[in-house]
């Protein structure tokens, strides 16, 4: 049986270092992850988690000039390129189980198609509207929230399937991790609300939860507070992402819901290449992760959005 990752951070005081990959857009060879991950595994990640993203619409105008309506998934192969990693870097990898997507039978099969992998560590979240969606639609019979995602991977933990004449069935061991939002979740009516369904999960079986990225500690610090205030206690793995473009003054607080500080704008908008940006990022968040290991965080986990080099340049400066 894997060890799971909740036993590990019971078990030791250490702060580990994570991060998180996207799979390739459809028809890239897996080789271009292997390329992120090289550089990273020195580091000795405690797991590497891998995103999920569920199907889009697009319409493509045909010869009779009307649109035809497709969907696609731009970026399959999470469970695949999972397994991969499980098994070429001999580390734990945490894939994401999103509800956008999915049918609970089709959640279902999906853990069940992990559990036969040996991959027993989950992400579990609700994921995003898909791009064409203004708000999150879920599948006809699929979970609206995390909530009930976490219930069902913790019903198959109890050997529980939807099936319930299924004879001799047998009980998964998955460990669950769900989201946190220092910031709120930009759905939410507020942080109250936040944190009443952050608990319902942990104590529908969340063992961690992970943040979502932020840019100031003390955000991270509160939220790990005011979890502890109302009887969350389960870890709290900060989320880091290090700003590498001008462009993400813009992007990362409009897609994001999320503050930048406004001593790293002002760094920032004082830069005149993009190289010198990528530098004012890199230490920003060497800084963050610095003060973070101080206080004992389990894990500081990273989101490379595919490029490593950034958190290489992070990771050789303090794990």
């Amino acid at each position: 049986m894997a060890e799971k990752i909740i036993d590990i951070l019971k078990n030791t005081k250490k702060t580990f270092f994570s991060f998180e990959l996207l799979p390739p857009l459809k028809g890239i060879s897996i080789e271009s992850i292997y390329q992120t991950i090289d550089p990273l595994m020195e580091f000795k990640p405690l797991y590497v988690n891998v995103t999920y993203h569920q199907e889009e619409v697009i319409y493509k105008k045909r010869k009779d000039h009307l649109l035809e309506k497709k969907v696609v998934r731009k970026r399959p192969g999470t469970v695949a390129m999972s397994a991969a990693i499980k098994y070429k870097y001999k580390v734990k990898v945490v894939p994401h189980m999103i509800c956008g997507g999915f049918t609970r039978e089709e959640t279902e099969y999906a853990l069940i198609d992990l559990h036969f992998l040996g991959i027993d560590n989950l992400l579990v979240i609700r994921g995003d509207p898909a791009p064409e969606q203004k708000y999150f639609i879920p599948e006809p019979d699929g979970h609206p929230d995390a909530l009930g995602l976490v219930k069902q991977v913790i019903n198959l933990n109890h050997g529980r399937y939807l099936d319930e004449d299924i004879g001799n069935m047998t009980a998964t061991n998955f460990s669950v991790g769900v989201a946190g939002y220092p910031e709120k979740h930009p759905e939410s009516p507020n942080r109250d609300s936040d944190y009443y369904f952050l608990k319902k999960k942990v104590e529908a079986g969340a063992d961690f939860i992970v943040t979502q990225m932020f840019f100031d500690n003390e955000n991270f610090f509160e939220f790990v507070r005011q979890c502890k205030k109302r009887g969350i206690n389960v870890p709290v793995i900060p989320g880091i992402k290090p700003l590498t473009t001008k462009n993400h003054l813009n992007y990362l607080p409009r897609t994001f819901s999320i503050d930048l500080p406004e001593s790293l704008v002002k760094e920032v908008l004082k830069c005149k290449t993009p190289e010198a940006v990528k530098q004012v990022g890199i230490e920003w968040a060497i800084e963050q992760s610095r003060e973070l290991i101080k206080s004992g965080v389990p894990v500081v986990h990273y989101f490379t959005l595919g490029k490593a080099d950034s958190i290489k340049e992070i990771a050789e400066a303090v794990f």
